[in-house]
């Protein structure tokens, strides 16, 4: 089944799930991974400054035969590169490394303190200037979006944060549901890092479908853009076949027991 694409504020589309590049640092294994995601319906491609693979990506597509419009890729502003001149500058190196003179979305990684304002208003040149179809942020808290408010222009399309079943950030999505942002969620298995759940087992034996199809399904009923990270065909397969079941309100209410604010990234919560 076909990926859905969820509505953006500024009216563009984003496909609800992507495939994440994390650790993706070896081109030939990048490739493969990328043909396997294209044949098993991936459009959207998850990358950043900060993963060191952004010239992968742009080989990649450029073998594919894609037409540009037809793929989705995000990358992301690292850290050392925040700043109104420096964002700018290094955005402009990762489009000649993406092969492309724009990105469908560009978000700044992290809340740096003092820096993020000066580097949203780069974002916000980069999108006016159509270099940036969309433009957002990752691991604001709400504090950070609603300082946003003070001196953003254009508020983001997109928050990209850690979420999954066990950290829900219930708070945190419904303020950006009721600020029109979407959220993106990471690392939405935990990496691997609980993977004998009861609840889950049992939905997953219930639908016959896999742990982790259950857990981004979760996801996915709640409205979320998921972009799980695999560079094994058959757990990329897997990771988009999430449209041919839906988890019933029993599912969803046990799920939602399991958030335990467990964190496996880096915990922006306490940044300034």
């Amino acid at each position: 089944m076909a990926v859905p694409n969820l509505k953006l504020r500024d009216g563009n589309q984003i496909p609800q799930v992507g495939l994440g590049t994390w650790k993706s640092t070896d081109a030939k294994a990048f490739q493969s991974a990328f043909n396997t995601a294209l044949d098993a319906g991936y459009r959207h491609i998850d990358t950043a400054q900060a993963y060191g693979n952004e010239q992968f990506l742009g080989m990649a597509w450029r073998q594919s035969g894609l037409k540009r419009e037809e793929l989705f890729i995000t990358t992301k502003i690292a850290v050392q590169h925040f700043g109104y001149s420096r964002a700018k500058q290094t955005f402009a190196e990762s489009l000649k490394k993406l092969q492309t003179d724009y990105a469908d979305l560009i978000l700044l990684h992290f809340p740096v303190t003092l820096l993020r304002k000066k580097s949203w208003q780069a974002l916000e040149e980069i999108q006016a200037a159509g270099q940036a179809k969309s433009i957002g942020v990752s691991n604001y808290t709400i504090r950070h979006l609603k300082e946003m408010e003070s001196y953003a222009k254009v508020m983001p399309a997109v928050n990209q944060v850690e979420l999954h079943v066990f950290l829900q950030q219930p708070e945190l999505v419904k303020y950006c549901r009721e600020h029109d942002i979407i959220v993106e969620a990471y690392s939405p298995i935990a990496r691997a890092q609980i993977m004998d759940n009861p609840a889950i087992l049992s939905i997953a034996e219930k639908h016959n479908k896999t742990y982790v199809q259950v857990m981004l399904r979760f996801l996915v009923e709640k409205g979320l853009v998921v972009i799980p990270k695999s560079v094994t065909p058959e757990r990329i397969r897997q990771n988009i076949d999430l449209f041919d079941f839906k988890l019933d309100t029993q599912d969803m209410t046990a799920l939602t027991k399991e958030d335990r604010d467990y964190r496996v990234c880096w915990n922006p919560t306490h940044i300034p």
